[in-house]
């Protein structure tokens, strides 16, 4: 079995494993950084995998587009360009035009060329726009040939469940991961008389203790301790988290089939929130923007938070040690995951078709390109590779990878359910009762998964 697990086993010797919406770019990686690859066989494996795809039209020729949201330093055209010259030095009759995307516009950007007619060729994302909306819109190429591989049978098991569609197609071929995190000032903390509320080691507190921690942030003067942040969807995967780990509540159900955020659990959760002083519904700010007021240390901990965050502009700006954090939990946490990958549209063509899947290839089935574009992320690989070896900063983060959750966001109506998300808290912060504006939530998500279910 490809277990998660594994990640944890891999980091003991190398690394460990392992966007925050609307602002998600990073700086490259520690330049302590390296590319260990020490197998033959599967670098072999890759080639023979490249050859069993391609080995027909080797000499293809065509003109795709790429368009990549800012995952990490895919967000930096620079960076991207430097990956597409190692392959047209394998592939001198592929162009691939690169257009970069943001969180704010990006959906809206990819909506309008659809139904324009003029999608990109290819796209780099997460299963939740990849399999659960273009996917099951019937827009995108079914990669099953690419999964056939033998290097495809390394890809841990959760990481391939949500890759795949329900109708058993794989609209999705990933390239990295992450576990999203919180974060908080630790010189805040500690001046503060808060540090005793948290575990350093293990990087956990509990419910209570996120309470007192806060409490004495106010006591100390600091009443802005934490914003649940709700302009729009951007970082809302750390709206989420907080949520339902303060009492153990579920975004959706195990089968991923409808919407479960109307729990007792969850309405507690959003009751406390509520009624805390020192943490504000700020229907202001996007994800993007808390990470800006943190590490500026207006904001004494940051819900929007991971690796690429303190390697980006932002995180490195700050004055203070950010001590990255789980969410508060009186159980195991359960942190939101973040997988990205390639698809490609289906644009009637089949031979830019095939020169997309030959992309996708010649990043995905080397170690060595492989490898580079996971660095490039900023993030960890999907399969086990060793990459970070000596990296604290990485190996810091990789600690988080044991408490990767559900990767929930492919249940059928993820983008109607993002906004009515969003619309939830604001009407929380306005003042609208607690279990009236969950329940409307609920209703309205479940609504738009049984329109995508029945289409």
């Amino acid at each position: 079995m490809k277990k998660l697990l594994a990640l944890l086993l891999v980091g003991a010797m190398s690394l460990g494993l392992v966007a925050c919406g609307g602002s998600n770019t990073s700086e490259p990686a520690a330049e302590a950084s390296s590319v260990a690859v020490e197998t033959e066989a599967a670098t072999t494996a890759g080639t023979e995998a490249e050859a069993e795809i391609t080995g027909e039209n080797p000499d293809i020729t065509a003109e795709i587009s790429l368009w990549t949201y800012p995952v990490g330093d895919w967000g930096k055209e620079d960076a991207v360009k430097e990956l597409i010259a190692g392959f047209n030095e394998v592939y001198p009759n592929i162009t691939v035009d690169v257009q970069i995307l943001d969180y704010a516009e990006g959906d809206k950007t990819v909506t309008a060329a659809i139904e324009s007619g003029n999608a990109p060729d290819l796209i780099f994302e997460g299963p939740e726009r990849l399999v659960a909306n273009w996917g099951a819109k019937g827009l995108m190429v079914d990669l099953s040939d690419i999964w056939s591989t033998d290097v495809s049978a390394g890809i841990y098991d959760s990481i391939e469940a949500a890759c795949k569609g329900t109708d058993g197609k794989y609209y999705e071929y990933p390239v990295c991961m992450t576990a999203h995190c919180m974060a908080i000032n630790r010189d805040l903390f500690e001046a503060a008389g808060a540090l005793q509320y948290i575990d350093e080691e293990t990087r956990t507190w509990s419910t209570e203790d996120f309470q007192k921690a806060v409490e004495a942030l106010v006591a100390y003067g600091h009443t802005n301790a934490g914003a649940v942040f709700c302009r729009d969807q951007g970082g809302d995967q750390g709206t989420r988290a907080l949520v339902n780990n303060l009492y153990g509540g579920t975004f959706t159900n195990a089968e991923h089939t409808e919407y479960t955020a109307n729990s007792e659990e969850n309405i507690k959760a959003l009751e406390l929130l509520k009624s805390m002083e020192g943490i504000n519904f700020d229907a202001s700010l996007v994800g993007g923007d808390e990470i800006k007021l943190f590490s500026q240390g207006v904001l004494g901990m940051a819900f929007c938070w991971n690796v690429g965050a303190e390697k980006g502009e932002d995180g490195q700006s700050a004055q203070f040690d950010i001590l990255p954090m789980a969410f508060p939990s009186d159980g195991t946490p359960a942190l939101q995951g973040g997988i990205w990958g390639f698809g490609i549209f289906d644009n009637k063509d089949a031979n830019r078709i095939e020169a997309a899947k030959v992309f996708i290839q010649y990043m995905t089935q080397d170690d060595v390109d492989y490898a580079k574009a996971v660095e490039t992320s900023t993030y960890w690989p999907v399969r086990e590779i060793s990459i970070y070896e000596g990296d604290e900063i990485m190996t810091e983060y990789g600690k988080f990878m044991q408490y990767m959750g559900d990767y929930y966001q492919v249940v059928p109506g993820w983008a109607e359910a993002r906004t009515a998300w969003w619309n939830m808290l604001q009407k929380v912060g306005g003042g609208t009762d607690v279990k009236t504006a969950v329940e409307e939530f609920v209703t309205t998500a479940n609504a738009a998964a049984a329109a995508a279910t029945a289409q």
